[in-house]
């Protein structure tokens, strides 16, 4: 019985593993950019009777933590799956990252849309900010499969 040692990250996914990394840094950069530079003033022009609108406390930024580590595990995971099965050609992607756009950031803003939370020039910003960063996370993640190929 001879002792070998074994890989503890199968080269199949360290494509993977490399998109989930490379899109943690660009992810939370974007996110930040997003909302401190548009997203936080435009709410509170918006919104001035509304006490403490777009808070910047130790506990929004635990929350946003959250959020941005769920967000990157979703976004590389559900693209990475995308490219695996369909291709890893770039309309593939692009369209992997609208799908997953759509998914999070529509349903997100139209949500907060419908309870009066959001309104259609912060929408009219953000949305499209932010399938900028899906678009560039699936590219991301498209680089790191053919990288890896």
């Amino acid at each position: 019985m001879s002792l070998q040692a074994t890989d503890p990250v199968p080269a199949v996914y360290r494509p993977l593993w490399l998109a989930m990394a490379l899109n943690f840094v660009w992810i939370n950069v974007s996110e930040v950019f997003r909302y401190f530079v548009f997203v936080m003033p435009m709410m509170r022009e918006a919104f001035p009777s509304v006490p403490d609108v777009a808070p910047m406390s130790v506990p929004v930024f635990l929350v946003w933590g959250l959020w941005d580590a769920l967000l990157v595990a979703v976004v590389t995971f559900l693209i990475w799956v995308v490219l695996m099965r369909f291709g890893t050609g770039l309309r593939v992607a692009l369209a992997a990252a609208t799908v997953v756009w759509a998914a999070i950031f529509e349903i997100f803003w139209l949500a907060a849309f419908n309870m009066n939370m959001a309104t259609v020039q912060v929408m009219a910003v953000a949305l499209p900010l932010a399938w900028v960063e899906l678009a560039v996370a699936a590219l991301i993640v498209r680089w790191s499969l053919r990288r890896g190929e």
